[in-house]
């Protein structure tokens, strides 16, 4: 394995585990009981972080890319990834590709919940 290659993967783990914990606290102190808080919670943060750091930050390092934004906020949230492409999408002018991101991401993941509840209630 290249150098290269193999520091990267230490960065997405150690941005991942941070990541992780992380989510893990938001579930421990946010009460959901009645509906998901913390994933709302999280993924407000998590959108509203990664989006600061890059267009806050855009010269940032390809380390540090790697680190906070696979490692960190993929383990803290996907939803902040989703949201910030979209936006990027639509500064860029992209309104058609766009408003797919907006309406597929949502709806196909859902449905993939759907069928995974499904298979799994087969089994």
């Amino acid at each position: 394995m290249e150098p290269a290659l193999l520091q990267s993967l230490v960065l997405v783990a150690i941005g991942g585990a941070a990541g992780a914990v992380l989510r893990f606290g938001m579930g421990q102190a946010i009460d959901s009981s009645q509906f998901p808080w913390a994933t709302f919670a999280v993924n407000i943060i998590g959108s509203f972080c990664l989006a600061l750091i890059m267009f806050g930050w855009p010269d940032i390092s390809p380390e540090w890319r790697v680190l906070l934004f696979t490692g960190l906020f993929g383990a803290f949230t996907t939803m902040s990834t989703f949201t910030v492409d979209t936006v990027t999408m639509l500064y860029d002018g992209r309104t058609g590709e766009t408003l797919l991101n907006f309406v597929l991401n949502p709806c196909i993941c859902i449905f993939g919940a759907f069928a995974g509840r499904y298979v799994a209630l087969l089994l």
